[in-house]
């Protein structure tokens, strides 16, 4: 039983890691690291790859806004981008999901989620007729919903939203309210289910999931041009860099550090005003939040405070045996730079493939069990 509590422990480490890299962030404030770790690299700047990745990506021209006057035409952009909310307050977090699926940390997270000698996944491919391994590119995290892009031609919107109220918003766009829907099932059957989520599509290239019809239609609008919000995207060009990155409201990762540190959590709240993530999986993982504000007094004092929390969960870590835990918080850091500081946790890819090697055996064993076709 000890062994699976440490493998549950390990398995949801890693999942959140990805989805929610911002819990790890406050995990812990540990000792100088082992000497091997010095050269982990972390995540601080555009590299070649990005670069070339953000170039590709230039693919949408907004259309020209005729009654405002703008007859210049614009610049190429990342419409994923462009679809970002706007202001302060706000979160946005970008998953780079093909290229994590193929980095190593993404080969040890296709055997946890493939356990089942990947039944499940062939049951959604011939449901959805979309494969996430291949096709889904980039998946978004916001406060108003989710944004899948990637190329979805083959994605079967007449079976899994057919029966619900749509209409065309826009050029290539069509927004599909909440409601009940019939499921194709791979045996050739139907289900019947209710989806409260409205849904977006843009051009077979964006699927937009919201609250409402008109969450989903601010969505799309931006894109356009035609959104009412003022100021740029969360994200530019310039922080897509690394395999997880985006930008998190100051209240969302407060509410991480616990009811024990309520105090800490409102002097961020009243001290911070961005928090920019980066996380980096093409080797160790490794990540950066830089939490920035306008006061360098209180910026420093907060990261110094931080970093006290920090290494006080790490020393409770040890003392009450959680070894797990506590391994993962040997290689937290606080730097502070004036009016900023950046948090940085590093966790070994050998530590990763050791925990998680149980994944890789039972779904080799879940494979080996198939019936021959």
């Amino acid at each position: 039983m000890e062994s699976r509590g440490r493998r549950r422990v390990w398995l949801v480490g890693a999942v959140l890691l990805f989805a929610a890299g911002a819990v790890l962030m406050f995990t812990g404030q540990g000792d100088k690291p082992p000497a091997e770790e010095k050269d982990v690299a972390f995540p601080r700047r555009m590299r070649g790859e990005d670069l070339a990745r953000a170039e590709k990506r230039r693919t949408w021209v907004m259309p020209a806004a005729v009654d405002a006057g703008v007859a210049s035409p614009m610049k190429p952009r990342d419409p994923l981008l462009a679809a970002l909310p706007r202001g302060p307050g706000r979160t946005a977090v970008v998953i780079e999901a093909n290229a994590l699926r193929y980095s190593p940390v993404g080969e040890l997270l296709m055997d946890c989620l493939l356990r089942d000698g990947g039944k499940n996944l062939e049951q959604f491919k011939a449901m959805s007729g979309v494969d996430p391994l291949q096709d889904l590119d980039r998946l978004v995290i916001t406060d108003e919903g989710v944004i899948l892009s990637g190329d979805f031609s083959k994605a079967k919107y007449q079976e899994l939203l057919g029966e619900r109220v749509a209409s065309d918003h826009g050029p290539g766009a069509r927004v599909y309210e909440a409601g009940d829907t019939t499921f194709t099932l791979p045996d050739g059957g139907t289900q019947r289910g209710r989806m409260d989520t409205s849904v977006g599509t843009w051009n077979n290239q964006m699927l937009v999931f919201g609250k409402s019809p008109d969450s989903v239609k601010t969505v799309l609008d931006r894109m356009d041009g035609r959104g009412a919000e003022d100021g740029p995207p969360l994200l530019d060009e310039n922080s897509t860099y690394g395999e997880m990155y985006g930008v998190l409201a100051v209240e969302t990762l407060a509410k991480f550090l616990g009811p024990d540190q309520a105090e800490l959590a409102q002097r961020l709240t009243d001290v911070a005003q961005n928090v920019e993530l980066h996380l980096d999986t093409s080797g160790d993982v490794a990540m950066v939040a830089n939490v920035t504000g306008l006061d360098a007094d209180k910026m420093t004092d907060l990261g110094k405070s931080l970093g006290g929390a920090l290494s006080m969960a790490r020393m409770k870590a040890q003392t009450e045996g959680k070894e797990d835990l506590a391994q993962l918080l040997d290689f937290a850091k606080v730097r502070p730079d004036g009016s900023s500081f950046k948090l940085e946790l590093a966790v070994p890819l050998a530590t990763l493939q050791e925990q998680l090697s149980w994944c890789r055996e039972e779904r080799q064993a879940a494979e080996q069990a198939k019936p021959a076709p």
